[in-house]
């Protein structure tokens, strides 16, 4: 056969399918591949090219494959942060966490724009036939959710991903979708909100096999709307974030919603009750009574926005929040921890904590990569079946250092999270104090709060006692070690509606000046009375000889979380704080 023929029958036997293209001519989603970045990329570059998602809203997605090689690949998807776009986990270098990164170390990477940002109905320009309603739906696990499973199945279809080795990651909005997804596992969920089994478009049953959440939510009424309690301590119920009603954080709400309104689609206000952002941000303005529209909201959340409440078990979950995020705390990663720790105290759920995350997170770079490293080793073992499972139950914690620019320390390591603070410290009691809904030097509210104020957890201003609070103090003799969060218990009595207890804790420094460690927030009911226990978010934090650790109640923490539009004043005794600490 001559040479010429032989290529002919080689060019017609690949157009019938007969033999398998070369390696450089494998597609994703019929989009042509190219070598670049020492990975193949394999980008949608027209509106036309978009991926229809069920509901025919189009959806913007590029998928990174390893340099060489045919699929089927083990697969990660990487989510964005709310107001992002598919290239916010892209890069042209490897970081430890984007494309590049993930794909020369053999993984086929899925980068999507979320439903409502970027070029999938997002940007005004790319509103095509389709986007009618491709708003935001806030990580809706009916819709968001289920566009990364309809994009996985695709990918399966199309011999690029492995049914048996999915995984997904992402920061933020991206972490809350990733903590969803993991929940939902091998199932999707209808508009009706009922589930069905997670089946390709071509029949294959699918299901996720681990998640990565970064800084993500887990119950989105805590997060925007939180009423203080939470216990790091046993299993929460489903409707203790929700009753009683929270306060909301004002100042974050407005900048998401500013967010979303910038950068997204946002759906016109009245349009769809199940994604109505403008009418929800417009009601916690609004402030108190309560009444049941403002329960309505956090219910709709609790049912379709989150992770929390979801039945069944999830995927081997690696979760990372942040210290000082006064956002999404580790309240959001304990939440879950606990709960599948409860049912199997062998589940294949670990932590990540450090000083990062959103504002006031500082994100130290050497902390990041050795976090990274253990994603890594995560999902080789998840998907690919290399090397060792990381001890079930496994925390590990950075502590917060100052400066911020400074080195940080070395990381804390426990089989659990009640192995990582072995140690107390207390402090409290004295004559009862009182402090009032107008108590607090609001200059000093400002200057903390994550979006106004500042973004350094670092920061220091003049030590004080404000009038109209109650403090408590306890010289540092000796480091200690704070790695968790702190527990006040205490005697009250409340005059007046819609209370709310501020707890900032600060480090007062020898030079005069005092840094915030952590705070927290607890709504009170009319006029209550009697014992209360409340946690601090939590942080790690090592008080230093020489060095005074003050507790100070108030009644508002405004802009950071809103204040309440009635008068009281709350009196308290028999005051304890419990610090749990590295040392024993």
């Amino acid at each position: 056969m001559s040479r010429r023929l032989s290529l002919l029958v080689v060019v017609a036997l690949a157009a019938s399918g007969a033999i398998a293209p070369p390696a450089d001519a494998q597609a994703a989603f019929g989009h042509p591949c190219s070598a670049q970045n020492g990975v193949r990329l394999c980008p949608t570059t027209t509106l036309d090219q978009r991926i229809p998602a069920f509901d025919g809203v189009p959806l913007d997605v590029d998928v990174t494959l390893p340099p060489t090689g045919e699929g089927q690949w083990p697969t990660i998807v990487i989510l964005h942060g709310y107001g992002g776009n598919k290239t916010n986990g892209q890069g042209t270098t490897s970081s430890g966490d984007n494309n590049v990164f993930w794909a020369q170390r053999g993984y086929a990477v899925v980068n999507p724009s979320a439903r409502g940002f970027g070029r999938s109905c997002g940007s005004v320009a790319s509103r095509t036939a389709g986007c009618e309603r491709g708003w935001i739906r806030l990580a809706d696990t009916r819709y968001e959710a289920r566009d990364v499973q309809e994009l996985l199945g695709r990918l399966v279809d199309e011999g690029i991903a492995d049914p048996g080795a999915l995984g997904v990651t992402g920061g933020s909005y991206g972490g809350g979708q990733s903590l969803e997804l993991a929940y939902l596992r091998d199932r999707i969920r209808l508009p009706d909100g009922s589930f069905a089994p997670w089946r390709s478009p071509a029949g294959r049953p699918l299901r996720i096999a681990a998640a990565h959440p970064i800084i993500p939510w887990s119950d989105l009424s805590d997060a925007l709307v939180p009423n203080g309690h939470f216990r790091d301590r046993g299993r929460e119920g489903l409707r203790e974030a929700r009753s009683p009603f929270g306060v909301p954080l004002l100042s974050y709400v407005n900048a998401l919603y500013a967010g979303g309104a910038g950068l997204g689609f946002v759906a016109p206000p009245g349009a769809d009750p199940e994604a109505d952002l403008s009418n929800w941000r417009a009601r916690s303005e609004e402030g108190e009574p309560i009444d049941a529209e403002a329960q309505a909201i956090l219910d709709e959340f609790f049912a379709h926005h989150q992770a929390w409440g979801l039945p069944g078990r999830p995927a081997p979950l690696l979760i990372r929040n942040g210290w000082t995020d006064d956002l999404f705390p580790v309240q959001h990663a304990l939440r879950m921890y606990n709960a599948e720790r409860s049912r199997d105290q062998d589940a294949p759920v670990a932590l990540q904590f450090a000083d990062l995350g959103h504002s006031r997170g500082t994100n130290r770079a050497s902390e990041r990569a050795a976090f990274n490293a253990q994603a890594a080793a995560f999902f080789d073992h998840w998907l690919k079946g290399e090397g060792a499972q990381s001890p079930p139950g496994s925390v590990t914690a950075f502590l917060q250092t100052c400066p911020k620019t400074g080195p940080g320390a070395p990381p804390y390591a426990a089989r659990s999270w009640r192995q990582l603070h072995p140690g107390r410290v207390r402090f409290g009691g004295g004559p009862a104090q009182t402090f009032t809904s107008g108590g607090g030097n609001p200059a000093t509210a400002a200057a903390f709060d994550p979006i106004g104020g500042t973004s350094d957890a670092c920061k220091t201003v003049p030590a004080e006692v404000a009038p109209g609070t109650a403090t408590y103090t306890r010289a540092v003799t000796e480091p200690v070690t704070l790695l968790g969060l702190p527990t006040v218990r205490a005697r009250i009595r409340t005059t007046g509606e819609y209370g709310q207890i501020v707890s900032r804790l600060w480090d007062v420094l020898p030079d005069g000046t005092q840094r915030l460690v952590t705070r927290g927030v607890y709504r009170l009911k009319a006029d209550q009375r009697g014992h209360v226990t409340f946690q601090l978010l939590g942080n790690g934090y090592r008080f230093e000889p020489g060095h005074t650790v003050k507790l100070e109640l108030t009644g508002s923490d405004h802009p950071h979380w809103r204040r309440s539009d009635t008068s009281f004043s709350v009196r308290v005794s028999g005051l304890s704080v419990e610090l749990p600490t590295a040392e024993r």
